[in-house]
């Protein structure tokens, strides 16, 4: 970790939270793609603090909450407990406040490159908007590119903007799809999510080994039989161990 100087010490605001700190330090070092990438990543967390440091209602909800549960919010293993689940649920809908464009970052590249790229195996983690239980799994995604291809760490971006929001499996399936249809104007996209739904292994019918495939295919991947069949046997596609 960098030791700021005495110079940088006298400049810095003394209400300055840490997370804005990091923000700035980032900022003062030499732009690179990879620098992009990690204040793109943090502007997540930044965003997150401002909305909870503007009204503090969840936290609220959550104490009002602990009470009706028979719960003593007051007791030493819940006092801090309104606030933490505060923030975890800014961080895991922070999906919400991000934009297409600005994770993308402009990292379109124009190439002549015409066969299947597929980026397969990304973890992801979403809430399912019925019970507000997570949901978790992996995320395959391929497209055939048509002048333009995307810097490949983009991808796992975008699936985690739209992964964190209170999803159905389904439409995160399809979300992913459509903006990278619309985005790059490829000549097809495959996306393929399995999950486990923890509303249905906690609750409910309780069953553990239960795993749910949702698929969209778009553009040639839905035209054309031989390519959807080449992107399922790429991705060696099996269920979740």
């Amino acid at each position: 970790m960098s030791t700021l100087s005495r110079q940088q010490r006298k400049r810095r605001p003394a209400n300055e939270t840490s997370t804005a700190r990091e923000l700035r330090l980032l900022s003062s070092q030499t732009v690179g793609g990879d620098h992009r990438d990690a204040l793109n990543a943090r502007e997540v967390d930044v965003e997150s603090a401002k909305s909870e440091g503007k009204n503090g209602r969840i936290k609220n909800l959550v104490r009002e909450l602990l009470i009706e549960l028979g719960e003593d919010p007051k007791r030493e293993g819940l006092r801090r407990t309104p606030k933490r689940v505060e923030r975890a649920l800014h961080f895991l809908t922070a999906g919400y406040q991000q934009d297409v464009k600005k994770i993308l970052n402009n990292a379109l590249f124009e190439e002549s490159y015409n066969e299947m790229v597929i980026v397969k195996d990304i973890d992801f983690y979403s809430l399912c908007e019925h019970h507000l239980l997570p949901f978790y799994g992996k995320c395959h995604v391929a497209y055939i590119p048509d002048g333009k291809v995307v810097g490949l760490s983009k991808i796992p971006r975008l699936v985690d903007m739209y992964a964190r929001r209170l999803q159905l499996q389904e439409r995160l399936t399809t979300q992913i799809a459509k903006t990278l249809m619309k985005a790059l104007k490829p000549a097809g996209v495959a996306v393929v999510t399995e999950a486990r739904h923890l509303c249905m292994m906690m609750r409910g019918v309780q069953k553990q080994n239960t795993v749910v495939t949702n698929s969209a295919v778009l553009g040639v991947f839905h035209d054309d039989r031989a390519c959807r069949e080449e992107f399922m046997q790429l991705i060696g596609h099996r269920q979740m161990g």
